[in-house]
């Protein structure tokens, strides 16, 4: 029996929905780069005086919180029941290749 049954809720992609994902990969990497920006050296001169890292790292720190915002706010519902492609009598059938002997 699947999740929409029993609890009458739709089934949402959760975790498994790419933008999570993305969102989570970019706040990872953006923390290392705000971390660095602070705590490491900002090397100003080979960036024209301004704080490569930090700045970088920020603006990774917005963009995933807009990812993970974006998939909060509009997730993904997973149907219950999917039909095969199969099932379609208008879709052409695969033409399969003759074995090459």
């Amino acid at each position: 029996m699947s999740d929409e049954n029993q609890t009458g809720a739709p089934h949402k992609a959760g975790a498994f929905d790419i933008r999570n994902i993305i969102g989570a990969l970019m706040g990872v990497y953006g923390v290392i780069l705000a971390l660095a920006g602070l705590f490491g050296d900002a090397e100003t001169e080979k960036t024209g005086g301004v704080n490569a890292n930090l700045w970088t790292g920020i603006a990774l720190l917005v963009v995933a919180g807009a990812f993970l915002g974006w998939a909060r706010l509009k997730p993904i519902v997973v149907p219950a029941d999917v039909e095969r492609p199969d099932d379609d009598p208008t879709r052409p059938a695969p033409s399969r290749r003759r074995p090459s002997h």
